[in-house]
């Protein structure tokens, strides 16, 4: 980066670089001038470098546009990057071709030795009126690119050069340059990397707690032992009071969920209970009416005999007792299906006792016959 000096140091400089190579082609004295081309083209070999454009660089010109904090603190040093345009003409006799003879020594100059040297920034900056520029001293190079200007473009240029006769010339761009403010940012605080020590109240080193000097000055507070704890079921020991209280609520707990758990088994055989209260009835009311009363009473008993087996195995657990696994809560089925269960046992016993009845006529018949 450099100061506002730098577009003219750049000038000199192209200027100084194109006479240092003249020779050994161009064996004549030239004049290399910074100046716009004449309005009376001058008869001695003459080289006019002219600057006659300066735009932004589109790749860097919007690099450093938040510079400021929102307290607006610089941040950063704001930077113009530029480029420069310029049009080298040459002047002579025509009659030998001198200008096309300079022209070709210019083309060859910048095509062989792009990059503007640091040798020569330095020479040019020694001119008076450019005492003080730092363009040497910046870490970007300006590098030189031909422009190729067709007729139309080239008809303008000259155009804006009022009562400027044509003469033969080549466009070369310099890019890039880096123009700085003059505000310098503040430099930040150096980072500072803490060293933490956490220590506890009483050792040597530690800090006073707060409120433990009050009254006392600055006595060191004496530390506390350290009570190593006793094993549970040690002599003398036993386990402490939050032990105690901890065991005790982990058995009430246990015991609520023990309880909790027996209540709702109880609820399912009730459950289970009122939905084949109404099938044992209709299947016994069944079964007495077709096959007498022994069929009866021994559904009867299996009935009782069930009821009293759920109910002894439906026994409510103890606390201190391992909880009953629950069983499957019995589907309740619709009356449909009750009956639809209910006929295919009746055919069966009314087979057996049908039987019984014809064996019963079979012997009466055998014994009228004897008789």
């Amino acid at each position: 980066m450099s100061n506002a000096l730098a577009v003219a140091t750049v000038t000199q400089a192209l200027a100084l670089l194109i006479e240092h190579n003249l020779h050994p082609e161009i064996d004549m004295a030239v004049s290399v001038e910074t100046r716009k081309p004449p309005a009376d083209p001058p008869t001695d070999p003459t080289i006019t470098v002219f600057l006659y454009q300066v735009t932004h660089n589109p790749s860097m010109r919007n690099n450093d546009l938040v510079t400021r904090a929102s307290d607006g603190t610089l941040l950063k040093r704001p930077a113009a990057a530029i480029d420069l345009h310029y049009v080298i003409s040459a002047y002579g006799e025509e009659t030998e071709l001198v200008g096309q003879r300079l022209i070709g020594s210019v083309v060859r100059t910048l095509h062989e030795i792009p990059v503007l040297p640091k040798e020569l920034i330095e020479e040019a900056a020694q001119r008076p009126h450019l005492e003080g520029s730092d363009l040497a001293e910046s870490l970007q190079r300006v590098r030189f690119t031909p422009t190729q200007m067709d007729v139309d473009e080239t008809s303008k240029l000259w155009g804006m050069l009022h009562n400027t006769p044509y003469s033969l010339s080549v466009v070369y761009q310099a890019s890039l340059v880096l123009l700085d403010g003059h505000q310098k940012p503040v430099p930040a605080k150096p980072v500072h990397k803490p060293d933490v020590k956490v220590l506890p109240f009483g050792v040597p080193g530690a800090p006073v707690p707060p409120g433990a000097a009050e009254g006392r000055g600055a006595a060191a507070v004496p530390p506390i032992p350290a009570v190593p704890p006793r094993p549970v079921g040690a002599p003398g020991g036993g386990t402490s009071s939050e032990g105690g209280t901890a065991a005790s609520d982990a058995e009430s707990e246990g015991a609520r969920s023990e309880g909790a758990k027996g209540d709702s088994a109880k609820g399912d055989s009730a459950k289970a209970d009122r939905a084949r209260a109404p099938g044992r009835k209709a299947g016994g009311g069944a079964r007495s009416g077709r096959s007498g009363g022994g069929a009866s009473t021994q559904a009867a008993r299996k009935a009782a005999a069930g009821v009293g087996g759920g109910r002894a195995a439906r026994k409510a657990p103890t606390k201190r007792e391992a909880p009953v696994k629950r069983e499957a809560p019995v589907k309740r089925e619709t009356p449909a299906k009750r009956e639809s269960s209910a006929r295919p046992e009746t055919p069966a016993k009314s087979a057996d006792s049908g039987s019984s009845s014809g064996a019963g006529a079979a012997s009466d018949s055998v014994a009228d016959k004897e008789g």
